[in-house]
């Protein structure tokens, strides 16, 4: 492991704080050369996802701060980011964090839609999904029927 592998894979998500880049799995790859440049290549969690230039911003401002000469950050579309990539340490930040995380999405093809997620204030599967879209587009919302808690569900992609 590069030392600039190091330094970018503890960048925090800057819509999910609590996770790392690296736990999200979207840090892809990460090269340097003797002459001080580096190539970081993150993969978004899907297209469009706002957040990927201020991480991309970050990425560069922290190689540039640890005295890298040139940064370069590469957006790899190819294959799609899969919630399959998420470290099991990530899932249970976003569980401590009040985040539903997702379950495992195989490599079938098809991603199936929950009837229940269990709840991460009370535990309960008596829930309900409130709306598609939560506080970002790759979360839901959902409502606990037992604590009556609202909470975002991290979407199985």
């Amino acid at each position: 492991m590069s030392s600039a592998w190091k330094i970018v894979a503890d960048l925090p998500d800057p819509e999910l704080p609590v996770v790392t880049i690296a736990d999200l799995g979207i840090l892809r790859d990460v090269t340097e050369d003797d002459q001080g440049r580096v190539h970081v290549q993150i993969t978004p969690t899907y297209s469009g996802c706002p957040a990927m230039e201020t991480i991309s911003e970050d990425l560069v401002e922290a190689l540039l701060s640890a005295g890298y000469q040139h940064v370069d950050v590469e957006f790899v579309l190819s294959p799609a980011w899969t919630t399959d990539w998420m470290t099991e340490d990530a899932k249970q930040k976003l569980l401590a964090y009040g985040i539903a995380p997702p379950g495992a999405v195989g490599h079938g093809g098809a991603v199936a839609l929950p009837l229940s997620v269990r709840c991460p204030q009370c535990g309960s599967l008596d829930t309900r999904e409130s709306s598609r879209f939560g506080s970002t587009a790759c979360k839901s919302l959902w409502v606990c029927r037992s604590c009556h808690e609202p909470f975002d569900h991290f979407k199985a992609l």
